[in-house]
């Protein structure tokens, strides 16, 4: 079980929330979780992160079941503990084959009202509504009802594999109905266990599983990080070229102005000129003007 809050450094991180995402933010979203780890020091707990598994269609179906669908699921387990005391009490003699029917419906029934709430789930998040998924989402469930172990394991939300309970025996013989069963190809179920694996060839599948799940996580991871890092570099690329536009603007607005300073530079200079030319017209008109008068004062 990862804990909740990963470090008591850096700000509470609710791991749970992972599971509680649209299925495909899964990865991108436990990719940012392990990066932002790492630039905090926080290394060991990063690994922690890192080998969460990502939750099958299924899986991530009865998670959100368990998260936001309590009154009905509540209603499920109470149903399961009433099916399971009627078959203990079938084996001991104390209950018939019309409880147990009955029971089994009530059961069937709790079942059949979530996997039609997981069927909207599915379609709103995107995922493929494919009769095999939604034949695991039940089995999941039939198997939360009946069994404590499996009840434990879907309680926090957090599934990363469907299950599977394995019924009744032919003990009891065809008298009382079984409880829901939905083999795939539609054959009907004889309620015979399968052999099950050895502990060692079991604990083998599951390491393989997980070490095949691990590297398609990471591949998943880093191509995720791959595209941020190309939309980074395209913005940056982006943000370049719109900088280098403004350069170009700017430097055309100076000459501009230089030029413009130029020619009225220009235009002050001939004013000026001309001012001076003005000025000595008037001193030489002044001049004149003196001299006409002498002449006329002489005469």
């Amino acid at each position: 079980m990862v804990p909740t809050v990963l470090s008591s450094t850096m700000p509470s991180v609710d791991v749970d929330d992972l599971y509680g995402l649209p299925l495909d933010r899964f990865v991108p979203e436990r990719a940012s979780l392990v990066r932002e780890l790492r630039s905090g020091g926080e290394r060991e707990q990063a690994a922690v992160v890192a080998a969460l598994r990502k939750p099958s269609v299924a899986a991530w179906a009865v998670n959100q079941l368990i998260r936001t669908q309590r009154h009905e699921v509540d209603a499920l387990y109470a149903a399961g503990d009433a099916l399971r005391e009627v078959q203990a009490g079938v084996l001991s003699g104390s209950a018939d084959a019309r409880e147990l029917r009955s029971a089994a419906e009530s059961e069937r029934a709790a079942v059949d009202a979530l996997v039609a709430l997981a069927r909207g789930l599915l379609s709103s998040g995107g995922q493929e509504l494919t009769a095999t998924t939604v034949e695991r989402v039940a089995d999941t469930l039939h198997a939360a009802a009946l069994d404590d172990e499996a009840r434990r394991e879907v309680s926090d939300g957090r599934l990363v594999r469907e299950l599977r309970h394995v019924g009744l025996g032919g003990g009891l013989g065809g008298a009382v109905a079984a409880p829901p069963s939905r083999p795939a190809s539609g054959r009907p179920d004889t309620g015979a266990k399968r052999p099950k694996p050895t502990r060692e060839r079991k604990a083998a599948e599951t390491a393989r599983e997980r070490k095949a799940e691990t590297a398609r996580e990471r591949k998943a991871a880093e191509a995720a990080e791959l595209r941020e890092r190309e939309q980074a570099r395209k913005q940056a690329r982006a943000l370049e070229r719109d900088a280098a536009r403004e350069v170009d603007r700017a430097e055309r607005a100076v000459r501009a102005a230089r030029e413009r300073q130029e020619r009225a530079a220009e235009a002050l200079s001939q004013a000026e000129a001309a001012v001076q030319d003005a000025e000595a017209g008037v001193e030489a008109a002044l001049a004149a003007h003196r001299q006409a008068k002498q002449r006329l004062d002489a005469v």
